[in-house]
């Protein structure tokens, strides 16, 4: 395609967002002429879905319930005043809270101002805070974040000793809609005994986001925590930034989340219109359709060329793969749909695997982000006439063209500034073009069984585990993995045995010895 027939392209279907101050193109998408026609009345279909689910539809069979993150921004869509008031009480109590952590109205138990925040929580109530910390953060933040993420003790180990004896002045924010996630509970323990060897008292630095009623809101409540703030059935994890769970750790850290939250239904409004071609979120929709032929087929990279949004392709993870990575469509169909993400951030990808990306095999498609504004104050000459912004925006050009001339496909989003506001319009833009993509491709995005078979499964491993250390502990001669699954009655279950043996006897603290001779189907194990 000549340089002359690609600007036409572009300039037909360059879709420009003036009140978001955000521009899509999707010229280097490949798509036919025809293609965006063919697709309309699925489009409108999908459209239609929406307005249901904004209207209140139970949209999560599984679990009988409404889907209404898009009411977090707009109270007025919810559909009952009750809650449009739990909307805008939550809020309310976020910005007094904040204020009064910040002022030094709520201090710690030595009566000090709080100057860290420890964010407890994990997939949806960690990648949204975390994503927003890192894009919109700055050296004179009001509080510092940290975060508990996973059950990983080393991984505690090290967030504990990078804060120090700053415990005593670190607010704990501990997120779980239920209140039972494993992982967030057992980094809500390991958490308190830092506070208690630390000669602290955990409740009286601590405050916990869940649901009313849940395992941890009645812990918070007996304990005497700080505070306690809502979630809703009707706020999916990888869909609740905009709610307590992103809003509390970002207006503690000093962030504008009055912007944030303007600048989120600021895109919901212009995503809303049944337009196609002047809808954003729309158009990345059709083309993650065109590019996947809808199958998924081909994976979204995801390349930011500004280190604010480093965290951004972790965030879409989630979002992304989980709404849309299902077995079933919504008739019950075996279709095994979704669509893998992944990223870096330029120019550092031009040194990690832009290499393969051109020459390599072309199952993925790009998205890049275009930031327009370099920095705060004047950039520094580093050649004649030439900043280093100017060296990221040339690379960014240079990327694309580079996997265009190879029929690479890409489709740019180009944002004016990365604030506050700007963060909110990413966030619901691709909220939105999640779940119109679900329609067409008509798989519910707002389940995630797979989850929560996972979570059975584990639960199975940790029982099996019990089983052993018991059977070990009766004063049993050594034993292999073998003869302790037969023990057990669970011959079939060797396999499991033996990787939990193993990853017991290499803790010396758990108190199994090992003697690991020969094949690993010899190697003895026993209760110290």
């Amino acid at each position: 395609m000549g340089d002359l027939t690609l600007w036409k392209r572009y300039t037909t279907h360059l879709c420009l967002c003036p009140k978001l101050g955000l521009s899509l193109d999707i010229s280097r998408m490949g798509f036919p002429e025809a293609f965006p026609d063919h697709m309309e009345p699925s489009m409108q279909r999908a459209f239609t879905a929406m307005k249901e689910l904004e209207a209140g539809a139970v949209a999560n069979p599984d679990e009988q319930r409404m889907v209404g993150h898009y009411w977090l921004r707009n109270a007025a869509l919810a559909p009952t005043g009750e809650i449009r008031d739990q909307i805008a009480s939550a809020l309310d109590q976020i910005k007094t809270f904040s204020y009064n952590i910040h002022s030094g109205t709520i201090t710690s138990q030595n009566n000090e101002t709080f100057k860290n925040i420890l964010i407890i929580g994990i997939g949806g109530s960690a990648l949204g805070p975390q994503f927003v910390a890192e894009a919109l953060g700055m050296a004179g933040d009001r509080m510092k974040p940290s975060f508990l993420d996973n059950t990983d003790p080393d991984g505690m180990d090290r967030v504990f000793a990078e804060l120090g004896d700053d415990l005593g002045r670190t607010l704990a924010v501990v997120i779980s809609k239920s209140g039972s996630t494993k992982e967030t509970r057992n980094g809500m323990l390991e958490a308190q005994a830092a506070y208690r060897r630390a000669g602290l008292e955990f409740a009286l630095h601590a405050v916990a986001v869940t649901g009313a009623g849940s395992e941890l809101d009645r812990l918070a409540a007996a304990e005497g925590w700080i505070a306690r703030f809502p979630m809703w059935d009707w706020v999916g994890g990888r869909t609740s930034v905009t709610s307590a769970v992103g809003l509390l750790p970002a207006a503690l850290q000093g962030l504008d989340i009055t912007a944030l939250l303007a600048g989120a239904a600021a895109c919901d409004a212009v995503t809303r219109q049944t337009e196609t071609r002047q809808n954003p979120a729309a158009l990345m929709a059709l083309m993650w359709h065109y590019a996947t032929n809808g199958r998924g087929e081909k994976d979204m990279v995801m390349l930011p060329y500004k280190d604010r949004l480093l965290l951004f392709s972790r965030y879409l993870q989630q979002l992304i793969m989980e709404s849309i990575g299902k077995e079933a469509d919504l008739e019950g169909n075996i279709v095994n749909q979704g669509m893998t993400v992944y990223g870096n951030k330029g120019s550092t990808d031009q040194h990690a695997y832009v290499q393969q990306l051109r020459e390599g095999v072309a199952n993925f498609f790009v998205t890049f982000v275009e930031v327009l504004h370099d920095r705060e104050g004047a950039s520094m000459p580093v050649e004649e006439g030439i900043t280093s912004g100017d060296f990221l925006f040339g690379f960014f050009q240079g990327t694309r063209q580079a996997l265009y001339e190879k029929g690479r496909e890409s489709m740019t989003i180009t944002v004016e500034r990365i604030d506050a506001f700007t963060i909110g319009v990413l966030i619901a833009l691709f909220e939105r073009a999640v779940g119109l993509y679900a329609s067409l491709i008509n798989v519910n995005a707002y389940h995630q069984p797979g989850v929560e078979a996972g979570k059975k499964a584990a639960g199975a491993v940790i029982a099996l585990q019990k089983e052993i250390v018991g059977l070990l502990g009766k004063g049993q001669n050594p034993m292999t993995a073998g003869e302790v699954a037969a023990s057990l009655g669970k011959p079939e279950a060797v396999e499991q045995v033996f990787a939990i043996l193993r990853h017991l006897a290499a803790n010396p603290d758990r108190g199994v010895a090992a003697v690991c001779e020969g094949d690993v189907s010899e190697w003895k194990f026993w209760k110290q």
